[in-house]
């Protein structure tokens, strides 16, 4: 088996026609089919079900790519380890983060990071909650930013950056806009602007109003926090929003309230793989991370 044959495989995989995998490989599609022949041979099964120009892959055909994803990943890590074992300092850090810490946390952690390893560069990946999980996982990255922490995944470490408050964001003009603070309870009759199904702030936030005895009427959703912002700046809607998403700027028309009772929060950290060492340059990344907020959390307290 070579590495070659394996990396047509995944392309023919990836794209589910061999023509395409062909030119995006910049090789002839005879050379292409020719190997994923080969390999099939040599693993005596089936990988692909032919149907004309396209191809799909069949049962063990799924197994043997999650096997050879991981493998790859390896791979590519075991080549970058060699290179930042010279000078860890001058590596790149592959990391993902969900959209709710895209706009302060994540910048803010780049930021000061650089200041100390100004030559480090970075790869960035946005993407659910569970996907963010499920990447580390399968070794696609080795570091992600999310909150809350998964606590039930036997694969992943995880290390606690800091707590945050979830607050209310409220239309200007609202009857509730002057208040200090709210109880969750005095929102039940609102209309909610939050995240789509599948997104974890959103199963934060029903629960929390579930705890309270209400399920929540969702009028309006958006899928990043700026189109969440902006509707409730319109005035269509309220909704809950950690803290720190707005700690440079509260957005246009709009009031920000604490909320008591429950007091909702949520823990944001990093998580790593437990089966895999992280990089040179990774591990420089992920405890200057951990003790950077350690000193942001002394300092505001």
């Amino acid at each position: 088996m070579e590495l070659r044959q394996i990396k047509y495989f995944m392309e023919v995989a990836k794209r589910e026609h061999v023509t395409e995998a062909a030119n995006k490989l910049h090789v002839a599609q005879s050379a292409v089919s020719r190997q994923i022949f080969n390999l099939e041979e040599e693993l005596g099964v089936d990988l692909f079900i032919r149907e004309g120009r396209t191809v799909r892959l069949t049962r063990i055909g799924k197994v043997f790519l999650e096997h050879m994803e991981r493998a790859i990943n390896v791979i590519d890590d075991a080549k970058q380890v060699v290179s930042e074992y010279i000078d860890p300092e001058k590596g790149t850090i592959h990391i993902g983060f969900s959209a709710s810490l895209a706009s302060y946390i994540l910048p803010t952690a780049i930021y000061n990071f650089r200041k100390q390893y100004p030559d480090v560069k970075f790869e960035l990946y946005q993407d659910s909650h569970n996907e963010l999980i499920n990447a580390v996982i399968k070794g696609d990255i080795n570091i992600a930013v999310v909150g809350p922490l998964p606590t039930d995944k036997e694969k992943i470490k995880s290390s606690v950056l800091f707590t945050e408050d979830i607050v209310a964001l409220l239309p200007y003009n609202h009857p509730l806009a002057n208040r200090s603070s709210l109880k969750l309870i005095e929102l039940r009759d609102e209309s909610f602007v939050l995240f789509p199904e599948g997104f974890i702030l959103r199963k934060v936030i029903m629960e929390g109003c579930i705890q309270r005895g209400f399920h929540p009427k969702v009028s309006f959703e958006g899928k990043d926090l700026d189109a969440i912002k902006g509707l409730v700046s319109a005035g269509l809607g309220v909704t809950l929003i950690p803290e720190v998403t707005i700690v440079d700027c509260l957005p246009r028309a709009t009031v920000k309230i604490p909320v008591i009772e429950p007091s909702l929060k949520r823990s944001v950290g990093a998580i790593i793989p437990k089966e895999r060492d992280l990089l040179p340059t990774e591990k420089l990344f992920y405890e200057f991370v951990k003790a950077f907020f350690t000193r942001l959390e002394l300092y505001q307290n």
